[in-house]
């Protein structure tokens, strides 16, 4: 049952309502509909009872433990933006529920848990609100189903999809059975359709990345976008004859923005499937790594911008776009800015999709693998100015230790010199920004009162390279080596040591699992890793044996047949991060940044490091900054509020020069964007706090802060 108060705004009126229960203004009221705070993904709030001169008075307002005290995944990577709509406060657990709360108490009012059997990745990041008068609805994901709730009740709607569920797998072209598709972001709304975009796996044999809305009251699909395109459709000619049937990824797995005004959704795409392999796509690969502008109603294709041709480095655009109304000498401009993995923002006319600033397309290296095709040139973005490192020399390698500065230089001597998008090849490759950014999936945040643009960023280099293979064709051993090495080995590595912290060694895994367990976990998935329904029950099997005989040192002779039929392949050699003994990075500091972009003059207004590492700062070292996941939100009382560090703790800065207000210890990391909202005239400030990145232990609380409630009266 929902709060007495939030049944009074539905009955009395928004308007009404508001004005009889908040004691500020209704142009100042803020509730947090929508993942991002609003349709445009600004991360604004125009509440000010919390300001840069009583923020060090806020206090704990309630504490939420969303399992309950059930065992949590060792995986899970809860990074949910809660949305607050009429009191009420819609959030996702580890264990895949979906809750409401009481947002001024915390108080659970109801929780679903979906079909076990449904369950999927763990790094959820939110729900989507709809209303139509007494309908209200929650939409959400997990594993490959969409699915919609009574937002009263938190029961599920039958008459949506097939008994409240639609299959995502389903209208891509592939069996069902061969998809293995997620959406850790939630849909976005335009009138009556859910707009859907999806994660699926990043080797050979991904589904496409189509976009695709559905009708909100029956879950029909109304409209899809190939971001493969089909033969004789625009953009096709920029990929291999054939390729919708066989390539995949170009998805939008970070969400969307949509202007409600305009009719249009704004999508930003990630790389084509397999990464850091483009052997099997020569061309462009429209539209991979694209922002694609879409009519809203129909999918009809309005502008596009492709930030990188042919991806071999995943390079995914990896945030919402922020749709910001910029002011200057008393006109109004509206953008869309879409911030990146390479540490910068690619800023747009919203209409015509021309860019605010020149970008130039710049000649690049090429591969160093005979044969293999990669682009000539690249987009590159003069202004704004980069928010995260684009350049290191040798002079740039850590000190923290003499030894660390020698282990980094006998890396950087054995790699390529550092250029702009050069190519993974046979020798490593220093890739800065890193494989996850720059920025990730937390985005920025834009103040329309300052025209001023915050993003955090990482600054952590990574080491980019291809292996050549030697695998023997013919026996199912031979299969089992080369699916290994081309599916699973830049995870878990060609020797099964793993990479840490993000994807775990399988040595010894014939010691702790059984085959059969081993083949339901390539089958269903686990964790982060995503089902690999697209090989065939013989080529699962034909991997499994090969691990466990790799594992166990039983190779045999199967493959090693003197007569045997061998190649030559390339293969990723897996997720590398240049780091030192100690995994810190092998640059030095800052680490981890947050900044301040004048959008008008596409300057730097500030930057400071972001988060720190108790263990340096006892030895007498300077906050670093750490490596982050999560956004930030800027509100018009002054401040700047984000958690998203590895020291786990929730910040809050004046958002004029970056001076911190406030801090506080959370109980796990908070790998997520805050929220902001008012209920009965107090403003809280809530952020879920779940760990599980960045080598941090996993958690379930949602926090919420406040004044004092004297402080409000």
């Amino acid at each position: 049952m929902l709060p007495r108060r939030s049944l009074a705004l539905r009955s009395l009126g928004f308007a009404t309502a508001l004005a009889a229960c908040l004691p500020v203004s209704a142009e100042e009221h803020r509730e947090w509909r929508s993942y991002g705070g609003d349709a445009g993904n600004t991360h604004y709030s125009s509440l000010a009872q919390i300001d840069r001169d009583n923020v060090d008075e806020l206090t704990l307002a309630w504490r939420y433990a969303s399992a309950a005290g059930q065992p949590l995944p060792h995986s899970s990577e809860l990074q949910v933006n809660p949305i607050v709509v009429d009191g009420v406060l819609y959030g996702r657990n580890p264990l895949y529920n979906v809750f409401a709360l009481d947002a001024a108490t915390g108080r659970e009012l109801w929780t679903f848990a979906p079909d076990q059997a449904h369950v999927g990745m763990s790094n959820m990041r939110g729900v989507t609100y709809w209303q139509d008068g007494d309908d209200r609805r929650i939409l959400f994901t997990t594993g490959h189903f969409l699915m919609a709730l009574d937002a009263d009740s938190g029961k599920l709607i039958r008459g949506f999809g097939n008994q409240g569920r639609v299959d995502l797998r389903e209208g891509l072209g592939r069996a069902p059975e061969q998809v293995s598709i997620n959406a850790p972001s939630p849909g976005v709304i335009f009138d009556d359709l859910i707009i859907m975009g999806s994660a699926v796996t990043e080797t050979a044999g991904s589904a496409p990345g189509d976009i695709r809305a559905y009708d909100i009251r029956n879950g029909k699909l109304a409209w899809t976008f190939r971001t493969i395109p089909a033969a004789g459709e625009f953009g096709a000619d920029t990929w291999p004859a054939g390729a919708r049937e066989t390539a995949g990824g170009a998805n939008a797995w970070a969400g969307m923005s949509v202007d409600h005004a305009r009719g249009v959704v704004y999508v930003p795409t990630g790389s084509p499937a397999p990464d850091f392999d483009g052997s099997g796509r020569p061309g462009d690969n429209l539209f991979g790594n694209t922002l694609l502008a879409l009519d809203a109603r129909s999918g009809k294709r309005l502008w596009h911008f492709q930030t990188v041709h042919h991806d071999l480095w995943d390079r995914d655009l990896s945030s919402a776009p922020t749709l910001a109304t910029v002011t200057s000498n008393g006109e109004q401009r509206d953008l869309v800015a879409q911030a990146s993995k390479e540490g910068v923002v690619y800023l747009f006319d919203r209409d015509s999709g021309e860019p605010v600033f020149p970008i130039e397309e710049i000649p690049v290296p090429p591969s160093d693998i005979p044969g293999v095709y990669s682009s000539p040139t690249q987009p590159r973005v003069t202004l704004p100015e980069p928010f995260a490192r684009q350049h290191m020399t040798a002079d740039d390698l850590t000190d923290l230790s003499p030894e660390a500065n020698a282990a980094a230089r006998k890396v950087w001597e054995e790699a390529h010199e550092l250029a702009y998008l050069r190519p993974a090849g046979l020798r490593k490759t220093i890739l800065l920004p890193g494989f996850y950014g720059g920025a990730n999936w937390g985005g920025g945040a834009f103040d329309p009162e300052t025209n001023l643009y915050y993003i955090n960023a990482t600054n952590a280099p990574n080491i980019l390279q291809m292996e050549p293979v030697q695998v023997t064709r013919g026996s199912s051993m031979g299969v089992g080596e080369f699916l290994f090495r081309q599916q699973c080995a830049g995870c878990h590595g060609v020797d099964l040591e793993g990479f840490y912290p993000y994807a775990p060694a399988l040595t010894g895994v014939e010691q702790r699992i059984s085959r059969r367990e081993a083949l339901e976990v390539v089958t269903g998935g686990k964790g982060r890793m995503m089902p690999f329904g697209h090989l065939s029950r013989h080529e699962r099997d034909a991997v499994v044996d090969y691990l466990f005989a790799y594992s166990a040192g039983e190779l045999g002779t199967a493959s090693e047949d003197e007569g045997a039929e061998k190649e030559t392949v390339y293969v990723f050699a897996g997720y590398r991060d240049f780091v030192d003994a100690e995994y810190y990075p092998a640059i030095k500091p800052p680490w981890g940044t947050l900044t301040a972009i004048d959008f008008v003059s596409g300057k730097i207004r500030w930057q400071i490091p972001l988060g720190e590492y108790a263990a340096l700062t006892e030895r007498g070292i300077a906050p670093t900054g750490t490596r982050n996941f999560g956004g930030p939100v800027v509100t018009a009382g002054g401040l700047l509020i984000i958690a998203a560090t590895a020291d786990e703790k929730l910040r809050i800065f004046d958002k004029r020069d970056g001076t911190l207000l406030w801090e506080y210890q959370l109980p796990a990391g908070g790998y997520a964007t805050p929220a902001t909202y008012a209920i009965d005239g107090r403003q809280y400030i809530v952020i879920t706090a779940s760990g599980g990145k960045l080598g941090t232990p996993t958690g379930d609380q949602y926090l919420a802060f406040a004044l004092p409630e004297s402080a409000t009266d």
